[in-house]
């Protein structure tokens, strides 16, 4: 949805340069930001790396930005009818993989016999058995990434990241790093400390509001984090045919292509 160039002079995202000036009083540039945090956090997740870019220059808008903001404007206009669609539907094969009888108990070695699995408690090489299919409404997927330097002005890194349940958005966050990494490997641990944080979060509240009402939890089981590039939605600008299949991997949706119930 937005290009970006990061060479520090012609990033249309950077701060106040000295020579422009500040957007005038009576131009709503706080408004339309708060609207837009709104909307991104609810139902448009799509536009979140954008608008976390423009928030932080509230402090001193200028024309370059408002411009920016009335970009985004016009994408939503253009795509009004869009939202989150959470669809009601059974597990596939009584939760198992596939559809193959011989994948149905299948544990993560099985299918990735070459890899080592930090997470694992197997004898042969401490797996965890498999997740059940990403598309059951019950089971939690997190999707996390990390854009190296994403803000070259402070020497800042991008984390984002998404969580979905039914292969639909529950929880999200696209936001500068608090700190300068030393690398590209301590970025990417940085977004996977914050990623961890809200799991284990959404697994208590879920455990929580399941148990109120008398259903099995389904966090009982420990959850992959995965180093995906779906995520890059939140960190990165992306070229139009990425940034449109990465909006459909995240549940976002046209209200006309919607199933008829």
């Amino acid at each position: 949805m937005i290009g970006r160039n990061f060479e520090p002079g012609k990033d249309m995202f950077r701060p106040k340069d000295e020579d422009e000036k500040l957007l005038e009083a009576e131009v709503p540039y706080l408004s339309a930001i708060g609207a837009l945090l709104y909307l991104a956090q609810c139902t448009r997740p799509d536009i979140s790396f954008a608008v976390n870019l423009l928030a932080r220059h509230s402090s001193a808008p200028t024309h370059r930005h408002w411009i920016d903001v009335k970009t985004i404007f016009r994408y939503l206009r253009g795509t009004i009818d869009m939202g989150l669609f959470y669809p009601y539907k059974e597990k596939r094969n009584n939760g198992k993989l596939g559809l193959d009888p011989k994948r149905q108990n299948a544990t993560i070695h099985d299918r990735w016999p070459f890899q080592r699995h930090w997470h694992c408690h197997c004898p042969r090489c401490r797996c965890l058995p498999p997740p059940l299919h990403q598309n059951d409404n019950d089971v939690l997927m997190d999707l996390a990434d990390v854009r190296y330097l994403s803000n070259p002005h402070k020497g800042r890194c991008q984390t984002g990241y998404v969580f979905t349940m039914g292969s639909t958005t529950i929880s999200l966050r696209s936001t500068k790093q608090t700190i300068v990494a030393a690398s590209s490997n301590h970025a990417e641990i940085i977004a996977l400390h914050e990623a961890v944080r809200e799991c284990i979060w959404l697994r208590s509240i879920i455990r929580h509001i399941r148990g109120i009402y008398g259903l099995k939890s389904t966090t009982d089981v420990p959850i992959c984090i995965y180093e995906d590039n779906v995520a890059d939605l939140f960190t990165k600008s992306l070229p139009k045919f990425t940034f449109e299949k990465h909006v459909k991997s995240i549940g976002l949706g046209k209200l006309s292509k919607l199933p008829r119930l």
